[in-house]
């Protein structure tokens, strides 16, 4: 897909998964499955063998649920990967739900993050080829929990390269600020266009390599 040249904010990101289902009929479930393909896909050009160790930190909505379905995508195409989940399984809900229960499904070990593991992942991560940051979407505001602060500085500081589903988790979508704390992204793979908050502000410094997918939105939509 050719790359638009306008810019989303965060609130037009959330309009056009609004549009792609009362003007198109595309179900949010079919959005997060192409995303979650696109992010398996890019993942399958970084590594360099289907034994590399990779992780995927997973947040309770929709970019948790791209990076669910990426790590079943993932899962099928021979990989091992580690999934991370912040919260607790029966709390998660709607399509991000849809792909958690197939994970579980094929037997997929899921761990819940929480104040009293953060250790013990830091340990499990070291040797790791690849991070998958599905933490946060564009819908984000606010200083981030001090949870997703703890999450996000123990990626960082574990210098295993990182790929952000969407946008670096801790990033305004809109203005580039820096909520707290930002994940810094050795590649982003963003989903229609590229986010405004990818050019201004801190933005560039945390995106990496930006890589624009298509999934499935016909692109007058953007206009």
């Amino acid at each position: 897909m050719k790359e638009p040249k306008r810019l989303l904010t965060a609130a037009q990101a959330k309009a056009l998964d609004q549009k792609a289902l009362t003007q198109f009929g595309i179900s949010t479930l079919v959005l997060m499955e192409n995303a979650g393909r696109a992010v398996a896909e890019e993942t399958l050009k970084v590594l360099k063998s289907r034994r590399d160790q990779l992780a995927l930190f997973c947040g309770m909505g929709n970019n948790g649920g791209d990076g669910l379905c990426a790590a079943r995508h993932l899962l099928v195409a021979g990989l091992q990967p580690q999934v991370y989940l912040v919260g607790k399984i029966k709390d998660v809900k709607s399509e991000a739900k849809v792909n958690l229960d197939m994970l579980l499904e094929l037997k997929q070990k899921i761990t819940e993050i929480n104040s009293d593991n953060i250790n013990y992942i830091r340990n499990k991560i070291v040797a790791l080829r690849l991070i998958i940051d599905a933490l946060l979407g564009v819908g984000v505001k606010g200083e981030l929990r001090p949870l997703y602060q703890q999450l996000i500085d123990m990626i960082n500081i574990s210098t295993v390269p990182v790929l952000s589903v969407d946008i670096p988790s801790g990033l305004d979508a809109t203005t580039g600020r820096i909520l707290g704390c930002c994940i810094k992204a050795d590649r982003t793979v963003t989903f229609v266009a590229k986010k405004r908050g990818m050019v201004y502000g801190e933005g560039k410094q945390y995106c990496g390599k930006v890589l624009v997918r298509a999934i499935g939105l016909p692109s007058i939509s953007l206009f």
